[in-house]
């Protein structure tokens, strides 16, 4: 009855005017930015973060959840139509997708997709809100030592389900970590690595890094390395698949949902993993071995459902511990913190309207998402005429205004610049600038709690160990290491995410 109550309670706040309106351009500009290749729903949160702070706080995260798993959907219209996946997840849709539309396949490929992405995002809202009360609950019974351990395995997971060379995302993760720190000590007020600037006594700002990173980081590389645009596509007719496509994407879905479901709490590239592992099974169990590869429709209906149902529940960890599975996820924590809203077990009880409104909204916003992707195809594909250098220029003077229009201080412009050049150095040298956002993001909570548990303990370091919970997370995290060292485990990591670069 408690579920029942709470997402009645959850549907008339989404169901608010104002709600369902923010939600519709969410997965709008979501479904717009999975279109335009080099963007992607990191630098679009990212970069309209400042423009929420006006905003309700359940309106606010409505919008920027909506941008995440719109992007989901988005990415596969131009990976189908033209073999340009606009989202990483959507690499492996092209595989089949664009050689069902290169047979004429295009509206079957398509719809597909968005029959998968619907079930797949109706099935995970639902498990994303039978689950998140009970594991709030038992997170309410952790202690200090047990939420250090419990951040320090997310980290450290973050390596290893990340693409790249784990020891830089170590690297990555520990610098986030140290810019993290910057500022007045949390409990003596004593400054840390200020250099004499007093801006920077009350921390580096969150949106500044993440705007610089992700926004103005990301614009660097994609017009260092713009690539001709393939020719579109003629019209896109017979959308609804045959009687026979229907039966063969029934399992694909079911598959598919589940597995997104299961690796979307995971920390790290959640999303991208399940595609990929889906794909990878679908090849594996089905008849037709042969057609993969060949405009198989069991190659798109599966890693579809797998990255949209992980899509959603990856705010299981948000929502119930207050710790974000990914990038995206951390810009969220950011939202909620701006709102002066303390992400964690107890939102859940103390800000149920907030909760329960933005898991109904994910429903309303995979209907929205239906009614946008199918009917407008032609306008999505129409996006990518326009030219880069226009394109860009207006997302970096919007990034500016927005990031000035906080505090109208010029230094937060300054910061930006100053964190875009460092992305872009960092990405040139082959660190992804993911691991050291989550760092950031997670670094004080690790802090905090590491601190607050030795002064509890008066300074003993085997309250890490004596408590199961700790104790049990420490363990994991060890095993995590051991388990990304191993060269079996190395070989597959770079397979996996071969096909996202």
């Amino acid at each position: 009855m408690d579920l029942f109550d709470n997402l009645v309670l959850g549907f008339s706040t989404a169901l608010l005017i104002q709600n369902v309106l923010w939600c519709f351009v969410g997965v709008l500009l979501g479904t717009a930015v999975g279109v335009l290749p080099g963007i992607g729903p990191t630098a679009t949160v990212a970069m309209l973060l400042p423009i929420t702070f006006e905003f309700e706080p359940v309106t606010a995260l409505i919008m920027l959840a909506g941008i995440y798993y719109g992007a989901q959907y988005g990415g596969s219209t131009t990976a189908i139509l033209i073999n340009l996946p606009g989202e990483s997840s959507a690499a492996v849709t092209a595989l089949d997708g664009h050689e069902m539309a290169r047979q004429g396949r295009a509206g079957p490929a398509l719809a597909a997709a968005a029959i998968g992405s619907f079930v797949a995002g109706t099935v995970a809202t639902v498990i994303l809100a039978v689950a998140a009360p009970p594991l709030a609950a038992v997170a309410l019974e952790f202690g200090p030592a047990d939420y250090f351990a419990l951040v320090l395995f997310g980290l450290i997971v973050s390596i290893t389900l990340a693409r790249g060379s784990p020891l830089k995302a170590l690297a990555m993760i520990a610098l986030g970590i140290l810019l993290g720190t910057v500022g007045q000590d949390i409990y003596t007020g004593t400054p840390r690595f200020v250099l004499g600037q007093r801006e920077l006594y009350g921390g580096i700002d969150f949106v500044s890094v993440a705007v610089g990173m992700f926004g103005i980081a990301e614009i660097l590389r994609n017009l260092e390395n713009e690539r001709d645009r393939p020719a579109l596509l003629g019209q896109v007719t017979h959308l609804w698949p045959t009687r026979e496509d229907r039966r063969r994407i029934v399992g694909p879905i079911l598959r598919g949902t589940a597995l997104g479901a299961a690796l979307g709490v995971l920390p790290g590239g959640g999303h991208v993993l399940s595609s990929f592992t889906s794909y990878a099974v679908e090849k594996r169990v089905s008849k037709r071995r042969a057609e993969f590869g060949h405009g198989a429709i069991e190659g798109v209906a599966g890693p579809e459902s797998a990255n949209n149902a992980a899509a959603q529940t990856s705010f299981i960890p948000l929502l119930t511990l207050g710790l974000p599975a990914h990038p995206v996820m951390a810009l969220m924590v950011g939202a909620f913190i701006v709102h002066g809203i303390t992400p964690g077990p107890n939102v859940i009880n103390d800000e149920p309207e907030l909760v329960w409104g933005l898991i109904a909204s994910m429903w309303i916003g995979n209907v929205l998402l239906v009614l946008l992707n199918l009917p407008l195809i032609g306008m999505w594909v129409r996006l990518l005429r326009i030219p880069y250098q226009v394109l860009f220029p207006m997302i970096v003077l919007f990034a500016v205004i927005g990031t000035y229009s906080l505090g109208f201080n010029s230094y937060d412009v300054y910061a930006i610049a100053f964190f875009g050049l460092l992305g872009y150095v960092l990405i040139k040298c082959g660190c992804e600038p993911a691991p050291l956002l989550l760092g950031f993001v997670l670094g004080p909570l690790l802090e905090e709690n590491l601190r607050r548990a030795l002064i509890i303990s008066r300074g003993d370091p085997t309250v890490f160990l004596s408590r199961p919970i700790s104790a049990g997370l420490l363990l994991l995290t060890v095993a995590a290491l051991i388990v990304v060292a191993l060269p079996a485990i190395r070989r597959s990591r770079e397979t996996v995410f071969t096909e996202e670069d």
